[in-house]
């Protein structure tokens, strides 16, 4: 498949299903990232079903457009940037470090986000599961509201750091202005989807966002938050697994072997 054609594009517009315009402004940005995080989960599936992850653009269009499926910051962000890039955006990869629970940072190439520039610079991420929704303009300081969230950008000289306010003020992720290729987060992808200390590969996530909430399927925990009231249920057996996978995700496990399921419900129900 050629991914510089209007096949592509075709395609990747009913995978979100998105049908307005195609100008390349930041309402067009802004309408597509919200497109996109509510018709894409992200999910690390791929990793418990022992299957392959690879970062070029055939690889991710077949998994994200034909398969259905969602996937991690490098899959999403990655093919999410070529699709920008085709209806005439320029945007620019960037390596970051996730922030850890005493707010110190992990590893470089550790998270894939994007640079979108047009007269302002603005940070773009479809791939960071809970985090903002619209993209954010690089103000140093400025705070932005949105939904019942709040998010900052501050800028070091060295780096900028997302900050999202949660009781107080925590770091998301850092990251510096230096452009990278997809190539570059070949090992840091390798590291997530293989070491054990990797939170890819000690957990599985799934989740979506919606209008009026998210739905997250953490582990056996199914979680669902609809206008801020949260609901959680715990996934009893395989068959249930696979209901909710489908109704909530849209994702078939009957799509993968059944060793590949069994690796997975190993994996879950071992826990």
């Amino acid at each position: 498949m050629n991914f510089y054609t209007q096949n592509f594009i075709k395609q990747y517009l009913q995978r979100i299903n998105y049908c307005d315009t195609l100008e390349p402004t930041i309402k067009t940005l802004q309408q597509l990232h919200l497109a996109h995080l509510y018709s894409v989960p992200f999910e690390n599936l791929s990793i418990h079903l022992q299957q392959p992850i690879e970062l070029n653009s055939s690889s991710l269009a077949t998994k994200i457009l034909e398969q259905h499926r969602g996937g991690f910051c490098y899959e999403l962000n990655g093919l999410f940037s070529l699709l920008l890039t085709q209806l005439g955006f320029q945007v620019i990869l960037l390596s970051a470090e996730v922030a850890k629970e005493d707010c110190t940072f992990g590893r470089e190439f550790g998270h894939l986000t994007l640079l979108v520039k047009d007269s302002d610079n603005w940070l773009a991420d479809v791939g960071f599961g809970d985090s903002f929704i619209d993209p954010l303009k690089l103000e140093n300081g400025k705070e932005y509201r949105q939904l019942e969230q709040r998010y900052k950008l501050v800028n070091d000289s060295e780096y900028w750091t997302l900050y999202q306010y949660k009781e107080d003020w925590k770091p998301q992720y850092r990251f510096k202005l230096i452009p990278r290729e997809l190539a570059n987060f070949q090992a840091g992808c390798l590291y997530n989807k293989t070491h054990p200390q990797s939170i890819f590969k000690q957990r599985l996530i799934c989740t979506i966002a919606s209008e009026n909430g998210r739905t997250t399927l953490s582990d056996r925990k199914l979680i669902i938050t609809q206008d801020w009231q949260r609901k959680e249920k715990i996934i009893e057996n395989e068959a249930e697994y696979k209901q909710v996978l489908n109704n909530y995700f849209q994702i078939d496990l009957n799509l993968y072997s059944q060793l590949n399921r069994k690796y997975l419900f190993d994996f879950i129900f071992s826990k």
